[in-house]
Formats: C-alpha cells, structure tokens, sequence
C-alpha cells in the first residue's frame, strides 16, 4: 500500500457520520494535575490503569472513530495483556499519536509561544507506526494578552504546523493540525474570532506552501468564543461566529474540522457541537470532536482511581460519547443530560 492509499483508509475510518476522536494524549504533567483533582497518584501504574478503562469501555466504537495516545500509553497493555493501541482497534477506533515536545516562548516576541518537537520527528514516527498508530497530532497554542499573538508568533506558529504536517503526509501518516487560540482572558467573542481568523488564514497558507494534500488531514480548531472571564455566549451565537471564520479561512478539501473543547465543560461542549451541526448545511467539511476533558471529566471523577468504580466510569464516558454522537447529528437536547 502506498502511502497515500495508507493515509485515505485512515481517513475513511476516522472520518464518518457521529462519530469522532477521543483525545487521550494529555503530558505527565497534565495528566497528574487531573489525577491530583481526584486524589490520585499519577505513576505509570495509574496512568495504564486511566487509558486501559478509556479504550476497553465496551460500545465505545459506535461514537468515537480515533483516539490520540500518549507516548507511555503506545507501549502499554490492558490488563488481559493487548497492546493498549491493538484494544482500539478492537472496537474499530484507530489509535493515533501526539508528536509535539510541548510549547515555549517564542524567542525574541514577547507574549508570544511556539511548539517544539521538529527535530527527529520522521524518525519517531517510523517507530510510533510500527507500535500501531496511524495519525498524530500536533498544537500550537496562541494567547490574547496585549500584543498577542503578533503577525510573527502567528506566522511561526502556522510553519511549524505545516513542517510537521509534511513530514507525516511523507511516510503515510495523517496529520491532525491544532492551532488553538485559547479562552484565557477577558476578549470578548469578536476578538477571538478576528485572532482565530488570522491564524487560520496563515496556517492555509504554510500548508499550501509545503504541498500538504488537504483532503488527507483533518483540522482541529477551536470554537469561538468570549474569554473565560467574560460571559458565556450562547450556543447559536458560538455556531454562527465560529462558523463565519471557518468558511473564511478552511478549505472546502479539507474532510473533517474536529474541534478541541478548550476548556469548555462537558455539557456546554456538546451543546456548541450540537448549534454547529444544526447549521451544517453551510459546511462543506464533517464538524466532529477531539474532545480530551470535555469527554473524559464525568468518567475520570467517577472512577477516582478506584477499580471497584470502573463500570461507572465506563458508563459515565459512554454516555458522554453517546450525547456528542448525536450533537454530530444536531440531534441533541439539554434534557438527555438528565438520563441515563
């Protein structure tokens, strides 16, 4: 198979009607901050013990075609002994891989961040596919604060996309690209949505230049939105200004815009997805999820670490999953959160 044949079947299994990606990928760090919120320890043991309840939720598969992975987490196994990714697959949902070394500041442009990890990525995808994933994911991240972003943090940031887009395009993996403008601050829904526009516009326009094949990707954007210490706008009004930006800015090649939850919780979440596919006669792409948080909180708080909790907390995710499998459809309603 070559690998554009490779990179089509990936994209044909991940990208279909109500279903959509699990992000799974969160950093040691990150990771221990969510276990800290629940009383856990985070140590390898607990982390396996996370990702092996997340992948092995039976039904799972019928509202989540892809799941990104942690680079601990490809190496693992459930405990019936499967590799943590062959468990995915099990129930149809392809495993995927973050790439990205976590950003810093952008040197020279204050206020400004950048993402590293360029350097051996072809190599340590090689290794990543032949434990089993498929995708990989990459973010760059964008504050408003002052100045912020600048024309050249935002130029920076839409290079190292494109670069690491490239690079997997080359050995048959597909790329999921994540430029995030984040919810910090008090902006209101305008000016994210001018920021997010901009930056959308120059991460097009470095994909162009480094002859990544659009119809083989998949966006993951944020939604627009006012600033956390703001108001909560609401979910038509996140539809429509999100959707003005992307009809500006994403190609109509593009299959599939599979939006990060961004700090969002997980029933405003669903409700913004569902408001987006109640207008998707005005997209030309899939409006999907990779949602992290916004999926596995209610699951995480029920598990609290404890194994006896693991049919809960796999109940709590499928549910989850369950209410934005039917917001893909703009079939959901705030009084399904009430039942079980």
């Amino acid at each position: 198979m070559s690998t554009i044949e490779a990179m089509q079947a990936t994209i044909e299994a991940m990208v279909q009607p109500g279903r959509g990606i699990l992000a799974a990928d969160e950093s040691s760090p990150t990771i221990a901050k969510r276990f800290a919120a629940i009383g856990v320890e985070s140590t390898p043991e607990t982390r396996r013990a996370w990702r092996d309840l997340l992948v092995t939720t039976q039904g799972l598969g019928q509202y989540i075609s892809g799941i990104i992975l942690f680079e601990e987490t490809l190496g693992q196994r459930t405990a019936d002994g499967r590799p943590i990714p062959e468990a995915a697959r099990d129930q149809g949902i392809v495993p995927g891989i973050k790439v990205d070394k976590g950003k810093i500041p952008l040197a020279l442009s204050p206020g400004d961040l950048v993402t590293q990890g360029l350097d051996g990525l072809g190599d340590r995808l090689a290794k990543y596919q032949e434990q089993g994933a498929r995708f990989a994911k990459w973010r760059e991240v964008y504050k408003i604060a002052g100045d912020a972003p600048t024309p050249h943090g935002i130029e920076a940031n839409a290079e190292m996309l494109a670069r690491y887009a490239a690079v997997c395009q080359s050995l048959g993996v597909v790329p999921i690209v994540e430029p995030e403008v984040l919810m910090d601050g008090d902006h209101d829904i305008e000016r994210h949505g001018e920021v997010t526009e901009a930056v959308q516009h120059a991460v097009f326009h470095a994909l162009h230049r480094h002859h990544v094949i659009l119809e083989l990707m998949i966006l993951k954007p944020n939604m627009v939105l006012p600033g956390k210490e703001r108001p909560k706008a609401d979910p038509d009004r996140v539809a429509e200004a999100t959707l003005k930006v992307l009809r500006r800015t994403v190609p109509a090649a593009v299959p599939s815009v599979n939006f990060l939850s961004g700090g969002q919780g997980p029933e405003e979440a669903t409700a913004n997805l569902n408001a987006l596919n109640l207008r998707r006669e005005q997209a030309p792409w899939r409006l999907s999820i990779s949602y992290g948080r916004a999926l596995q909180q209610p699951a995480l708080h029920a598990w609290m670490g404890r194994p006896e909790n693991r049919p809960a907390a796999q109940a709590a995710l499928l549910k989850r999953a369950r209410l934005n499998h039917l917001a893909m459809l703009g079939a959901y309603e705030a009084e399904m959160e009430g039942v079980d």
